[in-house]
């Protein structure tokens, strides 16, 4: 059964930066899963914001977060990251990690994302 367990959020104001980090324990090989990150704020539904494939090559992300918000995984360390630079008040949120068991090809859609994360919040201050 895999663990994925989310670190780095915290406090920031607006125009500041935090990186996310997401360590995973699988029962197969961390490579072969594509990642990703959601977020959910206070009464409004998880929204997708950047995924990476399997081999790290391909990235994706959301409109609202492209060009600020970077995804990268170290597969050495079991570990994938979001950078998350010129934060937005709009950015707060409770940001969770996703794996998918199919690596490949990453997809926007939560329901294909087989294991989660418990989420870490993230407040960005005006």
């Amino acid at each position: 059964q895999a663990q994925l367990v989310e670190s780095g959020g915290g406090l920031v104001q607006a125009g500041g930066s935090l990186r996310l980090s997401c360590a995973v324990a699988l029962g197969r090989s961390f490579n072969s899963y594509a990642m990703a990150w959601f977020r959910q704020a206070p009464r409004k539904e998880r929204e997708f914001v950047a995924n990476i494939d399997w081999k790290g090559g391909r990235t994706y992300y959301t409109d609202s977060v492209r060009g600020r918000f970077t995804i990268t995984r170290d597969d050495a360390k079991n570990t994938v990251y979001l950078q998350m630079n010129s934060l937005k008040p709009e950015d707060t949120a409770v940001y969770y990690c996703a794996a998918d068991n199919y690596g490949v090809a990453p997809t926007a859609n939560a329901d294909d994302y087989d294991h989660w994360g418990q989420g870490t919040q993230v407040t960005v201050s005006s």
